[in-house]
């Protein structure tokens, strides 16, 4: 398990998006090549072995972190999108926002049951996308192994929402509780 403070490159911007919120910017660690070095390594680290053929990352910034842990681990990469952005037949699946709905897709083919699924993202604050995304694995009969990010908002609770996908570890290199 990897020492490196990945917390030092998250930094606070008080009241943003809007008054009373502490946003957690984690573009300082991607700025840096040392520091994105080690968040690549060392959560590909936490999951080789276990036989990773896939690794799928939600837009946009799970591709920034899929790809490259994708390649660590040995495995292909699956992008989930919006609707409307994948070019060949899809699978869907639709899931709760605080203040409305919002939709993923895979292509229908991105996936068999032979496939052992990992979903990595930039950060997990309700756990909504990344179970959504959890969901879709599952509608293609592929094994899911767990999720992988850089930061965890723990205070949000997101834990409680990847368990309605099932008993799936969340490994993440910071949370904020």
């Amino acid at each position: 398990m990897s020492t490196f403070d990945f917390s030092a490159y998250i930094a606070d911007i008080p009241d943003y998006p809007e008054p009373g919120v502490l946003f957690k910017d984690i573009t300082p660690l991607f700025a840096d090549a040392v520091a994105m070095r080690a968040t690549i390594a060392t959560i590909a680290e936490h999951f080789q072995g276990q036989g990773v053929t896939k690794v799928i990352g939600p837009e946009a910034r799970g591709f920034m972190v899929g790809v490259p842990v994708a390649l660590e681990v040995g495995a292909g990469f699956v992008p989930a999108r919006k609707p409307g952005k994948l070019p060949r037949e899809t699978i869907s699946v639709s899931y709760d926002l605080e203040y409305g709905t919002d939709t993923l897709q895979i292509h229908a083919d991105a996936l068999t049951a032979e496939d052992r699924v990992l979903i990595i993202d930039d950060l997990v604050a309700t756990g909504g996308t990344l179970a959504a995304t959890g969901e879709l694995v599952q509608t293609t009969g592929a094994h899911l192994i767990g999720y992988g990010c850089i930061l965890e908002l723990g205070f949000l609770h997101p834990r409680d929402a990847l368990a309605k996908v099932g008993e799936h570890e969340l490994f993440s290199l910071v949370k904020v509780d």
